[in-house]
């Protein structure tokens, strides 16, 4: 018993020294990399994840742009396993992050590069043909405030659309954490290069949804949450009276608004847009019902429903009608 015992943890010691050597993650710089050259079939190519915030912002814009790619869905724990940080992936991504852009081979790292990327190779187009400075400057600064980036995004939120919404959607991930089973979660804790990612997962599994309103650090960053969206869409509003058309920069959808599509997206799959979207801000509403109307929304979006995504949203649902303490911190 003993000996076979200690032949299994050294069997188990061996194989994750070796794992460990072969998953070599790193941090890497964002933008256009044409020092790597990786195998390709088309001209664009896309690693992405169905549920992902970041991927389903390249997804509407490489639609609006109306440019053709090739499909590599990549699973995050989130919809099942870690296959963001298998051998393969980390060859295209050696920090294991989603998406990657891949044109002719070469990868473009952090969505807010890659539909920049994506926008400037495909002229003419509308989604960057901005009418004056001004206009670009404001562009840009949606195109910045709805972006996720860093280690930590959530610790940006108060700058960061995509950061709040990442905090107020702990519902839906500790849901979906519901339906992956522990020992994923494990893989993650010994081979991520992000431990606190991991880490953050295993609490909400082992919190559970229907106790999420009566953990104290999950119920404050919450409410934090909450606060901050509802500044970002304030000042959503007011940009918006300024806009001579539709969106955000007139009457052309422009890269200031693939973003936001996203973003809205997932309050929506959190069942919050009740909360956020509404007749106190009649253009922020309006302008929602809107992105809703373009193919894109259809294609990029809708059509990327992961299953473990449905099953997440059926249990926020059923729990809060059952909890009234979850349903009234959701609400509130």
């Amino acid at each position: 018993m003993i000996i076979s015992l200690t032949v299994l943890t050294l069997a188990s010691f061996v194989w994750y020294v070796w794992e460990r050597s072969h998953r070599k993650t790193s941090e890497i710089q964002a933008g256009l990399h044409r020092d790597i050259n990786l195998p390709y079939e088309q001209e664009w190519e896309l690693y992405h994840n169905d549920f992902s915030l970041c991927s389903k912002k390249v997804r509407v814009c490489l639609d609006e742009l109306g440019i053709n790619y090739k499909s590599h869905h990549i699973d995050l724990i989130e919809t099942g396993s870690y296959q963001n940080i298998s051998r393969a992936y980390l060859k295209v991504n050696p920090s294991g992050l989603l998406p990657v852009l891949v044109h002719n081979g070469h990868p473009i790292y952090e969505s807010h590069e890659q539909i920049r990327y994506a926008a400037s190779n495909n002229k003419p187009n509308e989604l960057v043909d901005f009418k004056d400075p001004e206009t670009r400057a404001r562009a840009d600064h949606w195109i910045e405030r709805t972006s996720m980036t860093g280690d930590d995004p959530i610790s940006k939120m108060k700058s960061s659309m995509a950061g709040a919404s990442a905090a107020l959607t702990l519902p839906i991930f500790a849901a979906m954490m519901n339906e992956i089973p522990a020992h994923r979660l494990v893989e993650g804790l010994l081979f991520h290069r992000l431990k606190q990612r991991p880490l953050f997962f295993l609490k909400l599994k082992l919190t559970g949804l229907s106790n999420l309103s009566k953990t104290t650090p999950f119920i404050k960053l919450i409410k934090a949450a909450s606060l901050v969206m509802q500044e970002h869409l304030d000042d959503l509003e007011s940009e918006l009276a300024m806009s001579e058309g539709t969106w955000l920069c007139g009457n052309q959808f422009s890269l200031a608004d693939v973003g936001l599509v996203a973003i809205f997206e997932r309050l929506e799959e959190a069942t919050l847009t009740h909360k956020f979207i509404t007749a106190e801000r009649p253009l922020v509403l309006a302008y929602w019902q809107n992105l809703k109307t373009r193919p894109s929304y259809k294609t990029a979006i809708k059509q990327h429903t992961h299953p473990v995504t449905k099953k997440g949203i059926s249990n926020i649902q059923f729990e809060r009608s059952k909890n009234p303490a979850l349903d009234t911190l959701l609400s509130s």
